[in-house]
C-alpha cells in the first residue's frame, strides 16, 4: 500500500475516533481507500437543517499533493454546488494562483488540509454561500433575487433526503 493510501486510512481512523457532529464518513469499499461515502447533516439554523445529504469524496493517487473531488449524491440546491452535485469550493481547487483571479493561493488546496478541514469547509459553505464564485448560476440568482423560492427549493431537497433514508 502506498503513502497516500496509508495517509487516507490514518485520516479516516482519526476522523472516526474523534467524530465531528453532523458528519459521517467511511470507505465505499474496504479495498479502496481513495473513494469515501460521506453523510452531512444539514447544519442547525440553516435552510439545510434536518437534511441528511449523501456525498462522495474521490481522492487522487497524488493525495495530499492534489485535492480530492467532492460530489453530492443527494439532490441539493446551492450556489456553490453544480447541478450534477460537484462541489465548487476554494479548498478543493488545485494549489497555486487562480487563473481567473477570484481566489488567493492561500484559499486553495494545500497538503496540510485534511478530510476534516474539507468537510468542515463544506458545512460552512452550506451556511454561507459565496455567490461571487457560483457554480450553479440559477441557484445563485435565486438566492439573490428570490429568497422565498430558494428556501422552497432547498426545503424540497431536505424532504427528499429524508425520504431516501
Amino acid at each position: 500500500m502506498n503513502g497516500s493510501a496509508l495517509l487516507l486510512l490514518k485520516q479516516l481512523r482519526e476522523f472516526n475516533r474523534h467524530p465531528v457532529e453532523g458528519i459521517s464518513a467511511g470507505l465505499i469499499e474496504e479495498s479502496n481507500p481513495y473513494a469515501w461515502n460521506v453523510i452531512l447533516v444539514g447544519p442547525p439554523d440553516t435552510l439545510y437543517e434536518g437534511g441528511f445529504f449523501k456525498a462522495r469524496l474521490d481522492f487522487p493517487k497524488e493525495y495530499p499533493i492534489k485535492p480530492p473531488k467532492m460530489k453530492f449524491i443527494s439532490e441539493i440546491w446551492h450556489p456553490n454546488i453544480e447541478k450534477n452535485g460537484d462541489v465548487c469550493i476554494s479548498i478543493l481547487h488545485e494549489p497555486g494562483a487562480d487563473q481567473f483571479g477570484y481566489e488567493r493561493a492561500s484559499e486553495r488546496w494545500s497538503p496540510v488540509q485534511s478530510v476534516e478541514t474539507i468537510l468542515l469547509s463544506v458545512v460552512s459553505m452550506l451556511s454561507d454561500p459565496n455567490c461571487d464564485s457560483a457554480a450553479n448560476i440559477d441557484a445563485s440568482i435565486m438566492w439573490r433575487d428570490d429568497r422565498t423560492g430558494f428556501k422552497k427549493k432547498v426545503s424540497e431537497c431536505v424532504r427528499k433526503t429524508l425520504e431516501e433514508m
